[in-house]
């Protein structure tokens, strides 16, 4: 009796076929997103901060100032402080962009949204934050907020990207990761002094504004 296929061969089996899904989601995401004639700015934030956490009016306040200066604003379209920024963009009239991911838990698309957009793949959808992008802001998260901050530094650090402002709003939540930049990083040799300044930090809305009205 043949023995049945391995995981590996599960997987090879249907590999070729995911290429035209994954192909998709690029089309999909590069035809919208260079239509939009804004400036566009990625916000990062946590999903599990709501309207009771202070973070979720500063990320409003953020989204709203954006819009107000004429950038679109683009998030992970989930709920917590994605939510906050698109409503602030939103309830501004401006363009208020959601990149929706498919996961078993948290992800739901937030309804402040005037452009959808909805991926699997964790890959493309990171892509579609950064090709359009002439600035990035990350708001207090957790890992997957940590993780979209370090795959941005990389790629300013490796000069994979045009070059554009990183800022971290929430000087008080983000200086331990600064510091530890700083102190450690740079310290052993790791990070050079120019990259570490690649992140900067900021208290609020106006702060970001004015570093974005300098260098996008």
């Amino acid at each position: 009796m043949a023995e049945e296929p391995g995981i590996l061969d599960r997987l090879h089996h249907t590999d070729s076929w995911r290429l035209f899904r994954i192909l998709a989601e690029f089309v999909d995401g590069f035809e919208l997103l260079s239509d939009i004639e804004a400036p566009l700015v990625s916000v990062f934030g946590s999903a599990r901060f709501g309207p009771e956490h202070p973070a979720y009016s500063l990320a409003e306040r953020l989204g709203r100032e954006l819009a107000a200066a004429g950038f679109g604003v683009v998030t992970g379209g989930g709920p917590g402080l994605m939510e906050a920024a698109n409503k602030g963009a939103y309830e501004a009239g401006g363009v208020s962009v959601g990149l929706n991911i498919e996961l078993p838990h948290e992800q739901r698309p937030n309804k402040y949204q005037t452009h959808s957009l909805q991926f699997r793949y964790f890959f493309v959808r990171k892509v579609m934050f950064v090709r359009y992008a002439v600035g990035f802001v990350v708001l207090p998260g957790g890992f997957g907020t940590l993780d979209e901050l370090t795959e941005v530094l990389v790629l300013l650090q490796t000069g994979k990207v045009h070059t554009f402002p990183l800022i971290a709003l929430d000087r008080a939540y983000w200086r331990g990761l600064a510091a530890w930049i700083d102190d450690t990083l740079i310290a052993q040799g790791a990070v050079s002094a120019p990259e570490g300044k690649l992140l900067q930090l900021a208290d609020s809305p106006a702060e970001v504004m004015s570093i974005l009205r300098k260098e996008s």
